[in-house]
């Protein structure tokens, strides 16, 4: 029998090669089942996500810290602390907006009450800024177990007309089924109203009898921070707090306290070069002071 051309090797190599291309477009089309979350495999979790499945991926060294280790932030620990305590305790509490300058704990404090209080069926799912629009499915997917879920958002900030924005509105109390009472969600911005801000919008402020009403624009992005029933702010630290909060940690990380005037100047000279007086700037020195302390000696 004559051999076609279809029969050539190099016809059915084109031909599996279309056949995987097909395939590969089909697997993306229809996502795979995502895997069963590990409920007893940590006290925190990340949402994953793979094309458009998303899953629950166990976090297997949770950041432990405890609230005894934040400094010169009390208030702001009590008022979260508290909080928390009333979440965990199955009564009445807020979501949670923690602002303020860079580096001084607001991260630190929700991962601090999770060291606290995970104990009594706390448990953290950290979720990207990208990956809010999947906040519906997490809530879904966690509404019927029987611990206390905070949805912690890291340094949240939008842009106009981003879909994460309306996701978390909905979440936070827009959506027309009744929020789960075993779910928060926390989280930390360097910006009180959570979207950029400009001069023009003060012009679409109204004046109406005594009562100054601001435009529509101005509404929009304080709705959004206005869900959040607790706001906790946050403030650069002070010098006598920042080097307090250096020796703190040198303390922690057992680094060499025998000469405390040298170890406040570097700390002073290592700020000089951060431009900043913050506990993430204190604990960087920190590091670095014992490290090489200790390295240093016999």
């Amino acid at each position: 029998m004559p051999t076609t051309e279809a029969d050539t090797p190099a016809a059915l190599e084109r031909v599996f090669a279309r056949a995987e291309a097909l395939l590969e477009r089909l697997e993306r089309l229809v996502p795979a089942a995502s895997p069963a979350p590990d409920w007893n495999g940590s006290i925190a979790f990340r949402w994953r996500k793979r094309g458009s499945a998303g899953w629950l991926q166990s976090v297997a060294h949770p950041h432990a810290i405890r609230l005894s280790d934040l400094k010169d932030v009390d208030e702001q620990k009590g008022r979260v602390t508290e909080n928390t305590r009333q979440f965990v305790l199955g009564r009445p509490a807020n979501n949670v907006l923690l602002t303020g300058a860079r580096g001084t704990g607001k991260s630190s404090i929700v991962k601090a009450v999770l060291s606290e209080f995970h104990d009594r069926g706390l448990r953290l799912i950290e979720v990207d800024k990208a990956d809010l629009v999947d906040l519906p499915d997490i809530v879904d997917l966690v509404g019927e177990r029987p611990e206390r879920f905070v949805l912690f958002c890291d340094d949240l900030s939008f842009e106009a007309d981003e879909r994460a924005y309306k996701a978390l509105k909905t979440v936070l109390d827009g959506s027309i089924a009744a929020a789960s009472d075993n779910v928060l969600v926390y989280a930390t911005s360097n910006r009180r109203h959570l979207m950029p801000e400009y001069f023009a919008e003060n012009l679409e402020t109204k004046h109406v009898g005594e009562e100054i009403h601001p435009g529509e624009t101005t509404e929009e992005k304080i709705s959004l921070s206005e869900r959040f029933g607790l706001w906790v702010s946050f403030y650069p630290f002070d010098q006598k707090a920042y080097l307090a909060i250096v020796e703190h940690w040198v303390r922690e990380l057992r680094g060499p306290l025998d000469d405390p005037e040298t170890m406040r100047r570097e700390a002073l000279q290592w700020t000089l070069m951060r431009g900043s007086r913050s506990g993430r700037v204190a604990w960087q020195f920190a590091r670095d002071w014992a490290g090489r302390e200790r390295t240093a000696r016999p």
